[in-house]
């Protein structure tokens, strides 16, 4: 190699293995929540679908962790993290008064979002 020659070096887009794609069964129709008393603080934070679906599946309906990352075509361990996350994430915000925005809004979506409407 000559010394007028450089080298490119291009950064890695992503680490790891690639994510699976997880099967959601539905989603609810209220996409955000926040604290009503402290009025228009845009500090939130924001729950992926399967981290929501999750929830529902073991924490709503009972089933275990197993039964759940079956549902959502997963592993097991991949569901636990998601779900140690998800709860991570809706303990932060309530103990810290944030809000909660759920990613994928289908009302922001349709125009029916009071928050997206200007």
């Amino acid at each position: 190699m000559k010394d007028s020659e450089e080298t490119e070096i291009l950064p890695c887009p992503r680490r790891g293995r690639p994510r699976v794609r997880r099967i959601i069964a539905g989603t609810g129709e209220s996409r955000c929540y926040k604290p009503c008393c402290l009025g228009e603080n845009n500090e939130g934070i924001s729950l992926k679908p399967e981290e929501i679906e999750l929830i529902r599946l073991i924490d709503l309906e009972g089933l275990e962790q197993e039964e759940a990352a079956e549902r959502l075509g997963v592993s097991r361990k991949t569901a636990w993290r998601d779900l140690q996350e998800a709860r991570r994430k809706i303990a932060d915000a309530l103990v810290n008064g944030k809000g909660i925005e759920m990613a994928g809004c289908t009302k922001a979506a349709e125009g029916r979002c009071p928050k997206c409407q200007q």
